[in-house]
């Protein structure tokens, strides 16, 4: 019966017998001694071969692996702290399972070519803690939901509304007539939560951007959830628990993970509610301030948002931002004309906006009148939208929380399409 290496690295199997299979990731050897160090998905082990122990023939096959060959090899369990992890393999028995040819990444490491040959770049030791890593946070966000009442969803993928602007969609053709690849489920998220109060869709989203940054993807993952009875407050109040639990729960429970990355948990261990807060207006101060030039009216580019963050350890709230330059389901202040009820969360460290959230539009007559006044018409395409606010309307709010620049923050990582397994840029759609 075979066992997972990382079975043995937790110290169960001292002085036991144990079959592991898996990949070759490093081979070397001279004479009569040959060591393979051998990986599986949870963990590396130094396998060490004697031409005594096991025979000529076998000792010849293991002596030919190529990186990545995949084996079967089967021995005894010693502790030797000089060994990766701290543990060895004293091989018996070994089987080729198949040699393989000579790995070509081992030959090449450019950006370009990773990605050409991302189907197996995805082995690599940082890969594989990313992917992990991001497996683990969907887990924690989806936890923290789960526990506060929400019912996940799934809206569409394919449909004939737009969201977020009609420059960044990916036109279709859909049977003879046109539809559009989803910017965000967050309009039939809050479709559900007209009746099932507090929901939430995990689906990929598609934004048509020409963005070449580090932090833009065409195809990312969006966490939407959608609040019936939320105001602005309970709204961002709910973004900082949730991403304080799911921070600080993979810090306590993963810091293998953080250590294979190269990640220090003390700049994270701090992020605990609540989070600092700016008005839109005291930020663009701020940012000119600091260095930085924009005026009212003016959006925040990466650049300015890491101006913002630097002196901050943990995620930043700038909210009320010009109506003119948000979404038109965004709700007007009342208080403060002009502006709206949004806010955006900043992660430190430069690394950007990961939340956009608001308290929708939920009046029938201001929701038609803003649409009209960003080129809508409320009785084309979104008429069944704007039917939510004709039967039992109730003030509502979500947000959007994109999954890549969460992972990206919380790990430290230098681009955005180490986030997720196959990246797809302006100039990327392979593999």
């Amino acid at each position: 019966m075979y066992v997972d290496i990382g079975k043995i690295l937790k110290g169960e199997m001292e002085g036991k017998k144990a079959s592991i299979r898996g990949w070759v990731h490093r081979q070397r050897g001279s004479g009569n001694l040959n060591f393979i160090v051998l990986r599986d998905a949870s963990g590396r082990i130094q396998c060490a071969i004697k031409k005594e122990k096991v025979g000529e023939k076998v000792f010849s096959e293991a002596s030919q692996v190529y990186i990545e060959s995949s084996v079967e090899i089967s021995g005894t369990v010693k502790k030797d702290e000089r060994a990766p992890g701290g543990w060895e393999l004293q091989v018996e028995d070994f089987r080729m399972v198949s040699r393989g040819e000579p790995f070509p990444i081992s030959k090449d490491l450019s950006e370009e070519f990773l990605l050409d040959v991302r189907h197996l770049w995805l082995r690599s030791r940082k890969l594989v803690a990313a992917m992990k890593a991001r497996h683990h946070l969907v887990n924690y966000l989806r936890e923290y939901l789960d526990g506060d009442g929400f019912y996940e969803i799934v809206p569409p993928v394919i449909t004939k509304s737009q969201c977020e602007g009609g420059s960044t969609l990916f036109a279709m053709d859909y049977f003879g007539e046109p539809a559009y690849l989803s910017q965000s489920g967050q309009l039939y998220a809050e479709v559900m939560a007209f009746g099932l109060g507090k929901v939430y869709a995990f689906a990929p989203s598609f934004r048509a951007e020409k963005s070449r940054t580090i932090r833009h993807l065409a195809e990312y993952w969006h966490l939407e959830p959608e609040m019936a009875w939320y105001s602005h407050e309970q709204n961002m109040k709910l973004q900082e628990d949730l991403v304080s639990y799911a921070v600080q729960k993979f810090v306590k429970e993963h810091p293998d993970l953080l250590e294979e990355l190269e990640r220090d948990p003390k700049k994270l261990k701090v992020v605990k509610a609540p989070f600092p807060r700016m008005l839109y207006d005291d930020a663009v101060e701020q940012v000119n301030k600091l260095g930085g030039k924009m005026e009212i009216g003016q959006d925040f580019g990466a650049d300015e948002e890491a101006i913002l963050t630097k002196e901050y350890e943990k995620p930043l709230f700038v909210e009320k931002f010009p109506k003119e330059i948000k979404a038109f389901y965004m709700r007007e202040d009342p208080d403060k004309p002009g502006y709206v009820l949004n806010n955006d969360l900043l992660a430190p460290e430069g690394h950007g906006e990961m939340i956009g959230g608001s308290e929708r539009i939920w009046d029938y007559n201001e929701l038609v009148t803003r649409m009209k006044a960003s080129g809508l018409d409320p009785n084309g395409d979104m008429k069944w939208y704007v039917d939510l606010r004709r039967y039992g309307s109730v003030p509502h709010s979500g947000f959007g929380m994109g999954v890549e620049r969460l992972t990206k923050w919380v790990l430290g990582l230098n681009h955005i399409r180490d986030a997720i397994p196959f990246p797809r840029t302006i100039t990327r759609c392979y593999p």
